[in-house]
């Protein structure tokens, strides 16, 4: 392990429900979930006021209304994320060449790859406040938790012991004990299923797994995961910070302790790592245009089908109704006995995509609205809770919420005020949709952060 705590991660708080909050300010300060808003949506984010309530992201839409029916519930605004995260990106690219971005939200940074500094927890401290104050005024008011130790594992669990908007540095010599009481679930690449097997051994925390009998391990996960786990649990982690790693698919895997045999049982499944899979794209920052479905029988054969849409998308809708889809085609194997369930995307892009695949481009309803590339609900005129919109009389707002015919708009931006509310038909031809401004980096982010990366 390395014998400074040089490894960064920063983390942006609450990041959609944040920029939304920052940029509609009769928002600031009350309650903000930001997801899929039709039947099957879910939250990808809940600003902390919405917290108290339970919610939180991954949870179904209409348990969020319930939980907290006062919210303000917002479709999202990706161009106004990625905005975002391009600044957070370029002020991190100042501390050092290797910045790993994982999400549109956090990225790591290795500080020892950077110009001479001092590597002492008094100057990382300071160092750390002093990013969080420059994304701070680059961004417009957002907040971001930042942690450092001697290795990935370290900097994201000091990131999140942080939030909100806070530093930890964990010093290099303490990794052992901060971990040896955490719950099995604090290392990376432990996931619920991974996590079960070990509950079935008696492992729960970390310090279990480290008296576990390694051949014991190696039956239970196999050989690689076993040795992955053994490191980890005594803070053995040499992962490099990669700037060039690029994601080619994200996926989401079920193993059951039964085999099920019935499609109507695995749907929900299906539902709810679609929903898993199209939060991670949209974290990521990427539009898909190959939905996967992966089934692996109780006779351990593995039967994976695909469809590769018309264009590209990032919505839990549209993710969900094509694994259905896949799902059900395989009837005749899932009456086989299906062990393992998996749903994932491919094919990846940086932008939406008009085309829509064949299912829904004849059905354009209200239903779906949720789930169309801007260019398709432009055209519709869609206008969905949180969408930038402007009027050639009153000009910039953003969209309070439609039906009906009518579509309200609430006319303030980030710079004004709390603005005034006003209603108008759907097909207004003074109204229309507009897109964030694409942010870029101001010089002034260099040199705000060059006196603090002094030795």
């Amino acid at each position: 392990m390395r014998d400074t705590a040089s490894i960064l991660h920063l983390d942006l708080d609450a990041f959609f429900a944040s920029v939304e909050q920052r940029d509609k300010p009769s928002l600031r300060g009350k309650p903000v979930v930001v997801g899929g808003l039709g039947g099957r949506g879910v939250v990808s984010t809940a600003s902390y006021e919405a917290r108290p309530f339970g919610v939180h992201s991954a949870m179904p839409m209409h348990e969020a209304r319930r939980l907290c029916p006062n919210a303000a519930f917002l479709a999202g605004r990706f161009p106004a994320y990625r905005a975002a995260s391009r600044i957070v990106m370029g002020v991190l690219g100042q501390l050092s060449p290797l910045v790993e971005p994982l999400s549109l939200d956090e990225a790591y940074v290795d500080l020892a790859a950077g110009p001479a500094r001092d590597f002492s927890v008094a100057a990382l401290r300071d160092l750390a406040e002093a990013v969080r104050a420059e994304v701070k005024a680059q961004t417009g008011g957002l907040t971001a938790s930042v942690g450092l130790g001697s290795s990935k594992f370290m900097a994201k669990l000091a990131s999140e012991a942080a939030k909100p908007d806070g530093v930890v540095v964990i010093a290099p010599g303490t990794e052992l004990d901060r971990i040896a009481g955490l719950p099995v679930r604090a290392i990376p690449g432990v996931g619920p299923m991974t996590a079960e097997k070990l509950q079935r051994l008696g492992l729960t925390t970390v310090t279990d797994l480290r008296a576990a009998l390694p051949g014991e391990l190696r039956r239970e996960l196999g050989p690689a995961v076993a040795t992955m786990l053994t490191r980890l649990a005594v803070a053995d982690d040499d992962r490099p910070v990669s700037p060039d790693r690029e994601v080619k698919s994200i996926s989401v895997e079920d193993t059951f302790a039964v085999d099920y045999r019935e499609v109507a049982v695995l749907e929900p499944m299906v539902v709810r790592d679609a929903a898993t899979v199209g939060r991670r794209l949209r974290r990521a920052g990427h539009f898909a245009r190959t939905v996967t479905l992966k089934l692996k029988l109780a006779n351990f054969a593995s039967h994976t089908r695909s469809r590769t849409l018309l264009g590209a998308v990032d919505s839990d809708e549209t993710i969900t109704a094509v694994a259905l889809d896949l799902l059900r085609e395989q009837a005749h194997l899932v009456r086989q006995g299906v062990r393992l369930l998996g749903v994932g995307v491919s094919g990846f892009t940086d932008a939406a995509q008009e085309a829509l695949f064949e299912v829904t481009a004849a059905k354009l309803d209200e239903s779906h609205v949720d789930w169309l590339p801007t260019v398709a609900r432009e055209r519709h005129a869609v206008y969905r809770p949180g969408d930038d919109v402007a009027h050639d009389e009153f000009g910039p707002g953003w969209v309070w919420g439609s039906g009906l015919g009518k579509v309200t708009v609430r006319f303030e931006t980030r710079d004004t005020p709390p603005g005034p509310i006003k209603t108008f038909e759907i097909d207004d031809p003074k109204l229309r949709l507009r897109e964030a401004e694409e942010a870029e980096v101001p010089e002034a982010a260099a040199g705000g952060l060059s006196a603090a990366s002094a030795p």
